[in-house]
């Protein structure tokens, strides 16, 4: 046959669309190396023609199932696995491969069997080997498109000058398939182009969901969206927060990766450590380089893994070369579900994992088909033989090829399961009810189209794709596992998974073991679970342990799983989980910092030390007094009494009586009454104590100074001068309180502050009065302003005769007495930050006026109490003096002080007697 001009016809009318992007799509894979020669002579194509007709298609496709029928159904599987370098196949696969391309054949017989479905219409079936790999698989796949591009032979003629006989290819209405999502995804681009139907069984990446991008492709399988979401309830169900994500490169698992991750960060919750992607064609030792990466974040011992059997298998190996058997704990994708060939030999480091499945069931049906099938029966299935030698480890005899004398000769009587292990694929399920989904469709469209018609009518001839399309989006049926088959508007089959966990131990037949299921929501036996060792406690992959109670998390930046725990110190306890807050100032936290509670209330106790001590000696000073008192009534007309100054005694002596008892009030439980009579009698006692003792120096001073001018007495000096004088000056003490009073009532407050020391445990509100540091000192203010000029007119009254009317005594009791004092001032004010500043302080301030008042009474009437009680013979009356003579007294003590500063001593005899 030869050429004179070959031309290719242009598609038929449907498809003119179509041609232009054909033309492109096909040049773009050229450049691949697919399809060398049929791509060449379409590359030619310009304006409509084509200068060069590629060689028939049976000489590019070889190797393919060929099944008659009135409809055909394309079928793409991975038969072989994908080869190395160079080489498009490698070894054959079992399972994904010849299992499910098996289910496609049962189906198939099923429904041609089947009255009542496709009545008298047989389905046939060119089905395809796609060698695991993308690019061969749309090689494989133009193999579906034959038949929609009509060839024109009118210039082509035979050596005898006659047309050429050209067989017509069969026409393909849709394909089932393919396996792996990146092979879906190659193969979808090409099959909308001729608008032909897809259904796959396997491929669930979310990208495959794009409706605008690939509106022809369906699956009975969920998308891996929904796998994702499974995974991240499994991962949040567990209690993990910080895992790490591995992917075989490819759309299969770099989309499933990427689902999960759009979702975890979504959702919340979930931080991702490290997302790892495993190459096309990894180099020797990438595997061991991906282990030593994931350990650099090895609190994030869950893995995340979208990876095909043979990625799994080898990250399993590297793991257990680097001795970190136990270490991950893997959440596997549908790629690893319950398959057996990753784990092989790696079942310590296997165990554990938890794996997901789409949910299946074994079609008995099935078994029953495949473990019947023989050399024989089955030679339609052109790879069979080579799946014979495989399963059952033999040789086949061919012509001209020699056995191999290691491997034993097939015999043909070997029989599947009973002399080679046998277990259902996982996807069978999915490929029958993808098979179905196609007839289901088809017999709708049949009844819709060809009404009364027992065959193909010629509605259907040829069959649309869009319409085919149509009814397959609308079928719903009950699977070959009673579950319903239906798509929505993308394409997508509704997400129903099983949960399976890899376990060793504690089972009398180790291996995968239903834990839970995921049909929109999860449902998770966590009792069921156990791990390495058959440990059932869930082991931990966190970035950061949770905080205790009363800490907070600080998080750190860019990544919000992970965080430092933070005490709530001082008087903070926690608000929240990110934040403390200072408790009120009348309550403190709790001892494990979540709450506040109220701050005990304190007083000062009778039995405390800082009130023992004080109110001892304020007793024995009462007692004192009273001693004095009693002593003075009971000589009050002798002489001693009498010069002494009876009236301003008793005066004195009361001021002294109250001094001690402000010690009672000052500890005693505050009230508004004892509160009321603290201010009152704080600072009385000392004024009229004071003021009683500065009217008489007042008057010792007057009277001299006035003897040195006139023999003529100065005025009130009287006692009842002296009384009035007294008296007035205390009352400007209680006209100041009673001021202070109108102001501000007397009330009791409680005080949080004054107790509060950095441990909280030991704070404590003070019950007390209202009456600040300042305001003790300005009650006291009156009373010091009388001891200083007491004590101002004592120093200048120092030049009295001792004998003369107490002048010396009163001069050391204010000497002494400003000591007290100033003593007392920088130990009130220094102890104002002690947290025992309220006890010091009033144990301070009362033992002070205890001093004080012990001191005037000590001084000024001791010893006359001494000397009426142990020398009565004293207690005589003394010769009377005029003023005269208490001037002559005072001349003479002047006289005698300015002899001493001139350096001459004179004793002068005492004429005062």
């Amino acid at each position: 046959m030869t050429s004179s001009g070959p031309a290719l016809s242009s598609l038929p009318l449907r498809h003119h669309r179509h041609l232009h992007y054909l033309h492109v799509f096909f040049c773009t894979f050229y450049q691949y190396h697919l399809w060398p020669r049929l791509l060449l002579s379409l590359c030619l194509w310009t304006d409509g023609q084509v200068v060069q007709v590629s060689a028939s298609h049976q000489h590019f496709h070889p190797h393919s199932i060929k099944i008659p029928g009135d409809i055909t159904l394309g079928g793409l599987f991975p038969i072989h696995a994908r080869g190395p370098h160079g080489v498009n196949c490698g070894e054959l696969k079992k399972e994904k491969g010849i299992h499910r391309m098996e289910a496609m054949l049962y189906a198939l017989d099923q429904i041609n069997s089947d009255p009542e479905l496709l009545p008298n219409i047989t389905l046939g079936a060119r089905i395809l080997d796609t060698c695991s790999r993308d690019t061969y698989a749309l090689e494989q796949s133009l193999t579906f498109v034959q038949a929609l591009i009509q060839k024109d032979t009118s210039d082509i003629r035979c050596s005898n000058g006659e047309p050429p006989i050209i067989r017509k290819p069969e026409r393909v209405v849709g394909v089932i398939g393919a396996s792996a999502s990146s092979v879906s995804i190659m193969v979808a681009n090409i099959l909308r182009l001729f608008e032909i139907p897809q259904v796959s069984y396997a491929s669930t990446a979310p990208e495959l969901s794009d409706n605008n991008r690939y509106d022809y492709f369906s699956r009975v399988v969920p998308p891996d969206s929904y796998q994702a979401q499974a995974m991240l309830d499994i991962v949040k169900a567990m209690g993990w927060n910080y895992v790490s994500t591995l992917a075989s490169e490819g759309n299969y698992g770099e989309s499933g990766v990427d689902a999960f991750m759009q979702i975890s960060r979504e959702a919340g919750g979930v931080c991702i450590a490290q997302s790892v992607k495993i190459p096309r064609e990894p180099t020797a030792g990438e595997f061991d380089k991906i282990i030593k990466r994931l350990m650099e974040t090895s609190n994030a011992r869950g893995v995340i893994i979208f990876a095909n059997e043979d990625d799994i298998k080898r990250v399993l190996e590297a793991a257990k070369r680097a001795n970190l058997t136990g270490h991950f704990l893997f959440v596997g994708s549908d790629s690893w579900g319950a398959k057996s060939s990753p784990v092989t030999e790696l079942e310590d480091v296997a165990e554990g994992a938890v794996t997901i499945l789409p949910k299946r069931a074994s079609i008995d049906g099935f078994d029953q088909y495949f473990m019947t099938r023989s050399l024989e029966n089955n030679r339609r299935n052109i790879w069979f033989a080579e799946f014979w030698e495989d399963d059952f480890r033999c040789k086949l005899t061919r012509p001209g090829i020699k056995l191999d004398p290691d491997k034993k000769k097939c015999t043909g009587d070997e029989r599947i399961g009973r002399d080679s292990l046998y277990e259902q694929e996982g996807k069978v399920q999915f490929v029958i009810d993808a098979v179905y989904a196609m007839a289901h469709a088809l017999h709708n469209m049949h009844q819709d189209m060809c009404p009364g018609s027992s065959g193909v009518c010629n509605n259907m001839d040829p069959v649309e794709g869009q319409v085919l399309l149509n009814y397959i989006r609308t079928v719903n049926f009950n699977g070959s596992a009673g579950t319903s088959v239906l798509f929505n508007e993308n394409g997508d089959a509704p997400g129903r998974y099983d949960i399976f966990q890899f376990q060793m131990t504690n089972h009398s037949h180790p291996g995968y073991h239903v834990i839970g299921q995921w049909t929109n929501n999860l449902r998770l036996n966590l009792e069921e679970m156990q791990w390495s060792g058959g440990d059932r406690s869930v082991p931990e992959s966190i970035c950061s342990f949770p905080c205790k109670p009363g800490e907070r998390k600080k998080m750190v930046k860019g990544v919000p799983c992970c965080w430092h725990c933070e005490l709530c110190d001082g008087y903070q306890y926690q608000l929240d989980e990110f934040n403390c807050e200072t408790c009120p100032s009348d309550m403190r936290p709790v001892p494990n910092r979540t709450a506040c509670r109220p701050t005990p209330i304190i007083k000062l106790e009778w039995n405390s030390p800082w009130a023992l001590v004080p109110a001892s000696l304020a007793m024995l000073g009462i007692l004192a007094t009273s001693a004095v008192v009693i002593t003075f009534i009971r000589f009050n007309d002798t002489p001693i009494v009498r010069a002494s100054g009876r009236e301003l005694s008793y005066v004195l002596l009361t001021g002294i009586f109250l001094i001690y008892l402000i010690t009672f009030l000052m500890i005693a439980e505050p009230g508004v009454v004892v509160c009321a009579f603290r201010r009152l009698l704080l600072g009385l006692g000392m004024a009229i104590t004071y003021s009683a003792m500065l009217t008489k120096t007042n008057r010792i001073y007057r009277i001299f100074e006035q003897g040195k001018r006139s023999v003529t007495p100065p005025k009130f000096i009287s006692p009842a001068s002296q009384l009035v004088i007294t008296f007035i000056l205390i009352c400007v003490q209680v006209l100041g309180v009673f001021v202070w009073f109108g102001v501000v009532p007397p009330h009791t407050i409680i005080d949080y502050d004054e107790l509060r020391p950095p441990n909280p445990d030991l704070a404590r509100g003070i019950l007390k009065c209202d009456m600040s540091d300042l305001s003790i000192i300005c009650c006291l203010s009156y009373s010091i302003v009388l001891m200083v000029t007491c004590t101002v007119y004592a120093v200048k009254s120092r030049g009295v005769p001792e004998t003369f009317n107490e002048a010396k005594p009163i001069g050391f009791t204010m000497y002494t007495t400003c000591i007290v004092w100033l003593a007392f001032v920088p130990i009130f004010f220094g102890t104002a930050q002690s947290t025992e500043k309220m006890f010091i302080q009033t144990a301070t301030l009362t033992v002070s006026m205890s001093l004080s008042a012990s001191v005037s009474l000590g001084m000024l009437y001791m010893p006359k109490v001494y000397v009426i009680v142990f020398h009565p013979e004293q207690n005589v009356q003394k010769r009377k003096r005029s003023f005269k003579a208490v001037v002559q007294a005072a001349t003479l003590s002047q006289k005698s002080t300015s002899d001493k500063q001139n350096g001459e001593t004179r004793i002068e005899p005492d004429r005062t007697q």
